[in-house]
């Protein structure tokens, strides 16, 4: 018998169960894999975003987008840093206030796991959850065995990158005690594209360009990737997350030049238009546009209209995705457990007493950089305090 089980040794649910450890709860974490965090040790290229120092509910999306509010602002950004600095990990900051570790992403871990020791919460890995019941207490039947607890805290996780075992298990529990869903889908993912428009991506593969992309309202201003598969990079695994099936994206591929004055000021020259281009971008880049949607000649044999037109172009490429690579690519999970039958302080069921949902599993989204982290800390410390 427990006080507190928590299903997942992810991000949130090591950071809940050391905050119910530290009020001297009885806390067990169950994890499925035979290890904790397998997703912090991947983030960040292995160094962990582990925040985004300008984390707030605008970097978020939900059906109910204030929902994130009361828990962002209860644990936010600094609180999460103070703790960093407090074991002595060295950190930096690498652009638009995303915080990576100096060293190995393995520090964010050993720092939630010595956390967790220091407040006597016992971890168990390689547990497969069979049932999940409730009568004066929660029963988890576990393959190796039973344990009861007053509190449950689902820490699941969403569907994205199932081999790191990822599962739809939270989202079963949820239902079994009538919370809602908001579909879910794929969030911060690859675009993919249609045969008829591949082959110009395959020949940039590799190509990275500074864009802006933007989708209905929403617009995002970092690189862009090409790949064999389609586009990938930060501003596109941003929009992804507005982005909807049938919906144009459009692209300024120049958002820090006026190609409109560029070309004009060429326009007496006999340089090629390929030429004009390749003094902005990879000339792989300006070659490929160029024989797909402009075919270069000298640029005093183009027309003042022509050059506008191109420049037009440019500026607003629109493209219409096939779809995505899926949950196997995609960082986060957009939608989950409904926020409407949560308690926006706590993370606790409205109408199951001492049942929680913290993290992904829960319909709230971030930003690519450290928001989705910072996400989890919040939702967890929310939850810890209360369990």
């Amino acid at each position: 018998m427990y006080d507190v089980v928590v299903l997942g040794a992810g991000a949130a649910g090591l950071m809940c169960a050391m905050e119910a450890g530290r009020r001297g709860r009885r806390v067990l974490v169950l994890e499925r894999n035979d290890q904790p965090g397998k997703k912090i040790l991947i983030s960040g290229g292995g160094r962990c975003n582990f925040t985004n120092l300008y984390a707030g509910p605008e970097h978020y999306y939900s059906e109910n987008p204030n929902f994130c509010r009361s828990a962002l602002a209860s644990f936010p950004p600094a609180a999460f840093i103070a703790l960093v600095e407090s074991h002595g990990i060295p950190y930096h900051e690498k652009t638009l206030g995303q915080l990576f570790c100096d060293g190995s992403a393995r520090e964010v871990l050993d720092m939630l796991l010595d956390e967790c020791s220091a407040a006597d919460v016992e971890l168990r890995f390689g547990r497969q959850v069979l049932e999940v019941s409730k009568d004066d207490s929660f029963r988890v039947v576990t393959d190796s065995g039973v344990v009861e607890a007053e509190s449950l805290v689902v820490a699941t996780g969403g569907l994205s990158i199932p081999q790191l075992g990822a599962s739809g298990l939270g989202y079963e529990i949820a239902a079994q005690f009538g919370l809602r869903r908001v579909a879910t889908r794929p969030g911060l993912v690859p675009f993919t594209f249609s045969k008829q428009d591949l082959e110009f991506f395959q020949i940039l593969s590799g190509i990275s360009l500074e864009v802006t992309v933007r989708c209905g309202d929403e617009a995002f201003s970092e690189h862009m990737l090409f790949t064999h598969r389609g586009l990938s990079g930060p501003a596109i695994l941003q929009i992804s997350n507005v982005w909807k099936p049938g919906q144009a994206v459009v692209i300024d591929l120049f958002p820090k030049v006026s190609m409109r004055d560029a070309l004009a000021a060429a326009h007496e020259s006999t340089r090629e238009l390929v030429s004009i281009l390749a003094d902005y971008v990879p000339k792989r880049f300006a070659q490929a546009w160029c024989a797909s949607f402009a075919p270069s000649r000298p640029m005093n044999r183009f027309t003042s209209e022509q050059l506008q037109a191109i420049a037009a172009r440019l500026h607003a490429w629109e493209l219409r995705p096939a779809g995505t690579a899926g949950f196997g690519k995609a960082e986060v999970t957009l939608g989950g457990v409904d926020t409407r039958d949560l308690n926006s302080r706590t993370l606790e069921s409205r109408n199951v007493r001492g049942l929680f949902f913290i993290g992904e599993v829960v319909d709230v989204t971030g930003w690519l950089g450290g928001y989705n982290f910072q996400w989890a800390w919040s939702s967890g410390f929310a939850a810890g305090q209360v369990a």
